[in-house]
């Protein structure tokens, strides 16, 4: 599985607390995340400018107010997501090229993940760093981006990854944080001492990882809406999360049955169902 980092302007702002949840309405972050998932998913597709009253109309469905998603699209235009097209007395929306490149790789990623690593070589990419008391920006970006990237944090300065191709990124995040003086990278193996699972147990919360994806076996298993666009949109938005959180370690490192793998396989096949109905349903809002 290749890089989780940001890459461009846009990934820190399509992460804004990009939560399951259905109601939107009490922060314009998860609106954020939402309108994201809403493009990728159904503009990006179409390949048409896509009407305001179609954006409002599904975001509303996820009880956002009327108010929060216009100055969602709005901000989403200021930061260079959308481009502006007028047709008669309506504003269409148009992707801009950056934002649909972005979408675009974002694509690969989501629908590529599955929630394991499929080829380990047994090797480990170890970060040393610590961070003064003092900078707490520096702390909290390096345990932000960091955990992003797919790297877990079994003990006070300790991180550690299964992706050794990942070391040009730690570095970017040491420098960024202002702890690459004293910091130190390496790549090791795993020689003696505790049961490798008692060390990912400490890196990373697998336990609570694996009941969040029970809980997206449950709500997902049977149909948690009537309504087919809103449907998938709840799909893809929990599964994008999914790829977010999840370090994505080999299967050997993994408890047996991994729920995670059985969920990458439900939302394969709940999507290949869900979309035909989704996308007519958007066409039809769309033409209105």
């Amino acid at each position: 599985m290749g890089s989780r980092m940001a890459t461009g302007p846009f990934e820190d702002a399509c992460r804004d607390r990009l939560t399951p949840s259905r109601r939107y309405a009490a922060g314009a972050g998860g609106v954020r995340g939402m309108l994201t998932t809403i493009l990728g998913e159904f503009a990006r597709r179409t390949g048409q400018p896509t009407p305001s009253s179609a954006l409002i109309d599904v975001l509303g469905r996820f009880g956002v107010g009327e108010k929060t998603s216009r100055q969602t699209v709005l901000r989403a235009s200021k930061d260079g997501w959308l481009i502006p097209v007028r047709s008669g007395r309506e504003t269409l929306w148009q992707l801009s090229p950056p934002f649909e490149q972005f979408l675009n790789g974002g694509e690969e990623k989501i629908y590529g993940f599955t929630a394991v690593q499929p080829v380990w070589e047994r090797q480990w990419l170890v970060v040393l760093a610590r961070v003064a008391e003092d900078n707490r920006p520096g702390r909290h970006l390096l345990e932000t981006r960091l955990s992003w990237a797919g790297f877990g944090n079994p003990a006070p300065g300790v991180w550690v990854s299964t992706y050794t191709d990942r070391a040009k990124e730690a570095e970017q995040v040491l420098r960024e944080a202002g702890v690459r003086k004293g910091a130190q990278i390496f790549l090791a193996e795993h020689l003696a001492g505790d049961e490798l699972p008692v060390l990912v147990g400490q890196a990373w919360d697998i336990d609570g990882l694996g009941r969040e994806y029970e809980e997206f076996l449950e709500e997902f298993t049977r149909n948690p809406s009537g309504d087919p666009l809103l449907r998938l949109a709840l799909l893809v938005h929990a599964w994008r999360r999914f790829r977010l959180i999840d370090p994505t370690l080999p299967a050997e490192l993994l408890p047996a049955g991994w729920s995670g793998i059985r969920a990458a396989k439900l939302f394969h096949r709940q999507h290949g169902r869900w979309r035909p109905a989704a996308m007519a349903e958007w066409r039809r809002i769309c033409a209105r």
